[in-house]
């Protein structure tokens, strides 16, 4: 006979599973299109891999006190950004999205509607990046744990990689960095959302999707080596520089940085440079950091989406990453990005 307690959670657990795959891409036309013979409902899925293809897979967790706090990050936030930051490995690979696996631990008391406006973001996360949820895994826990497992397509032998930058190459980056970092400045330091602050807590809540962008260098075979733009640039090239066994100069005044109007200046409290640093350090921006040889840089006008891109250093033979300002003096470029397991975090 069956125990009653575990048929009752099976029972709910069964309902939490229908309820997040009623509010996630998990079947339909696209399923049919990127091969996927079984999904969500049993033991687990069938995908049929695609000839010619590299198939590209990448984890990324998202912990309560870790990488949000929630009574300060709404649960659409916390969905759409749990499955954005492992998206966004895929762009940094260049690569197609295909399916996810989501696995969820979390206590009871958020399984109403804290879930119901987690899964929502997860939604409409998973509409843009044009991604198919296809199983996982449910579990009870004291705080908030998410993991998930991106699975998805690159041509055989495109795949972006970080370890390709050359001597001379330029180094890119996508769109504005800091923006991310200035958002969560304002979240903690008025502990929740400010009248007014909407547009500017957009980066860190919402961070963007550069899909598009990266499947376009890939497949043009623009870059020579690529990244995203996670932990903070300053910790992320010198990631790029390490695997690339070669290092860089930076010209600080190139860097496209979120502007910090002297009003949130003096309510946050921020140093006369904290654009700069916001910029270089802040991290959560999920931007495409690209190294790109001279002769191709012809190329970037075509790029999709009048995503700005903007070159702001070179590639060197050195293993040094070297920081110049405007009036051309050099210091070392120290790395401060994102760091779980320092002292600071």
């Amino acid at each position: 006979m069956a125990d009653p307690v575990t048929t009752v959670l099976r029972t709910r657990e069964s309902k939490l599973v229908a309820r997040i795959s009623a509010a996630v891409p998990s079947t339909g036309v696209r399923a049919k299109r990127t091969g996927l013979r079984l999904g969500i409902g049993d033991d687990a899925a069938l995908l049929a891999p695609r000839p010619g293809f590299d198939v590209v897979v990448s984890s990324d967790f998202f912990v309560e006190d870790a990488h949000f706090i929630a009574r300060l990050h709404p649960p659409e936030s916390v969905g759409y950004k749990s499955l954005v930051r492992a998206v966004s490995d895929l762009s940094a690979m260049g690569a197609e999205p295909g399916y996810f696996l989501l696995n969820l631990a979390l206590p009871s008391r958020k399984t109403g509607a804290w879930l119901d406006g987690y899964v929502k973001g997860l939604g409409d996360a998973a509409r843009k990046s044009r991604i198919l949820l296809i199983g996982g895994d449910l579990s009870r826990s004291e705080k908030v744990s998410i993991a998930i497992t991106v699975i998805g397509y690159a041509k055989a032998g495109r795949a972006m990689r970080r370890s390709g930058a050359r001597h001379g190459d330029l180094i890119y980056v996508s769109g504005q960095l800091g923006a991310a970092r200035l958002g969560l400045d304002i979240l903690l330091k008025h502990q929740g959302a400010v009248a007014g602050a909407g547009r500017l807590l957009a980066p860190h809540l919402y961070p963007p999707l550069r899909l598009d962008l990266g499947e376009w260098i890939s497949r043009e075979r623009i870059a020579s080596a690529m990244m995203d733009i996670s932990d903070g640039l300053s910790i992320d090239l010198g990631r790029l520089c390490e695997a690339s066994r070669a290092g860089a100069v930076i010209e600080a005044g190139s860097i496209p940085r979120a502007a910090i109007s002297r009003e949130w200046q003096e309510r946050l409290r921020l140093a006369p440079g904290a654009a700069l640093e916001f910029a270089l350090h802040g991290g959560d921006d999920y931007e495409l950091l690209m190294t790109v040889p001279p002769h191709h840089i012809h190329k970037l006008r075509r790029a999709p989406g009048r995503i700005p891109l903007t070159c702001i250093g070179k590639i060197t033979r050195n293993r040094r990453m070297v920081l110049v300002n405007a009036s051309g003096r050099t210091q070392p470029l120290l790395e401060k990005g994102w760091d779980h397991f320092s002292r600071h975090a």
